[in-house]
């Protein structure tokens, strides 16, 4: 799993199915081919290429560019001299000595106050749903404070100090990944511990995580970078109230026959349950596969996540549309909603009327 993997599955902590193929590392797109329920996902090959362009350019002489953006946007006038360090990280001995590696710098960084430390590409680890996940930052800033900052580096633009929600939404929401890794890297690396509840604040850390990420993107149509504070604490509340929510994988795997397989057997990924909602069109290769199964049953999820939680316990669209007919329980809530408002504004009402407004309540898929 990456940051994007877990940005998606906390976005959608009910889908059993996405949980356990990205644990298994199963591609879903090729997953989705054989399925015969092929999605359009992925960024296309110029957008590819210009994000790699991109990031070769901050990357160049030592990240030379990179830290002069920081130096203009971070640093204030006391510190305009003090000292950036970019150390090496991209050792080659696998990800636990990468993983190691970080903590290392991040431990030193930390004890060495008016010194800024650029961690490029640091390798941090962080336990989800009983699973060790390993999570890739673009890069990781330690200030002379000892607060570590999450730097973003996209390939949108920003333009005229704006940029696309959906974009920024999408990066804050990875971001918040990298700083929940953070949390737990910082508790390791001073002996304490992260608190058990999802909805409590972690206290007490010399070196925590700023809440604050950087977004770092080409400015306007050129390929000069730029950059942007983003405000995380909204997306990292709701990841880790989310990604604390995850069913652990071997509790989902009870439900499939000892040797299944996920690539090979469309039958074992049937098995698996899935929450499909319409925002899965825009984050999961197989959201046409569970949009044809839930369509199939006639579930209420295909409608939106808003109508589903306002029918209750109606599941379908068929119960839906049978309860706005005459009698039923849409019908019967508008009747008393226009009694009730009739009764303050002196109106009379009519049966008539109220089948009326049950009507204008109906659910049409």
């Amino acid at each position: 799993m990456d940051a994007r993997t877990l940005a998606a599955l906390a976005a959608n902590p009910g889908c059993g199915r996405r949980a356990v193929l990205d644990a298994a590392g199963v591609d879903k797109g090729a997953l989705a081919e054989r399925l015969g329920t092929p999605g359009a996902m992925g960024q296309s090959p110029f957008a590819i290429t210009r994000g790699l362009v991109f990031e070769r350019r901050l990357r160049a002489d030592g990240c030379a560019e990179l830290v002069a953006l920081l130096r203009r946007t971070l640093l204030p006038e006391g510190d305009e001299q003090a000292p950036v360090e970019v150390p090496d990280l991209l050792v080659k001995e696998g990800a636990a000595v990468r993983a190691a590696r970080t903590r290392s710098v991040l431990a030193e960084a930390a004890s060495r106050p008016g010194v800024w430390t650029v961690l490029d590409h640091p390798l941090l680890r962080m336990e989800v749903a009983g699973s060790t996940v390993s999570l890739e930052p673009d890069a990781v800033v330690v200030r002379p404070d000892g607060r570590w900052t999450v730097l973003e580096i996209k390939s949108f633009p920003i333009l005229d100090g704006s940029a696309d929600p959906a974009k920024v939404g999408a990066a804050a929401r990875q971001a918040a990944v990298y700083v929940l890794a953070l949390r737990a890297t910082a508790a390791a690396l001073e002996g304490t511990t992260l608190p058990a509840s999802p909805y409590a604040e972690p206290e007490g850390m010399a070196a925590a995580p700023s809440t604050t990420g950087l977004l770092v993107c080409p400015r306007d149509f050129s390929n000069a970078p730029t950059a942007a504070s983003v405000d995380l604490r909204k997306q990292i509340a709701v990841t880790r109230r989310q990604l604390a929510r995850l069913t652990r994988v071997e509790q989902l795997l009870d439900v499939l026959p000892s040797g299944a397989s996920l690539e090979d057997t469309p039958h074992s990924v049937d098995a698996l349950p899935h929450a499909y909602s319409p925002d899965c069109l825009a984050a999961c290769e197989l959201a046409f596969h569970c949009r044809t199964q839930a369509r199939a049953a006639g579930a209420v999820e295909t409608l939106g996540r808003g109508i589903r939680a306002e029918l209750g316990g109606i599941t379908t669209v068929e119960e839906a549309l049978a309860a706005t007919t005459p009698g039923g329980e849409l019908a019967r809530a508008a009747e008393l909603r226009r009694e009730a408002l009739a009764m303050g504004a002196g109106m009379d009402v009519t049966p008539a009327a109220a089948t009326t407004s049950a009507r204008d309540l109906a659910v049409v898929p």
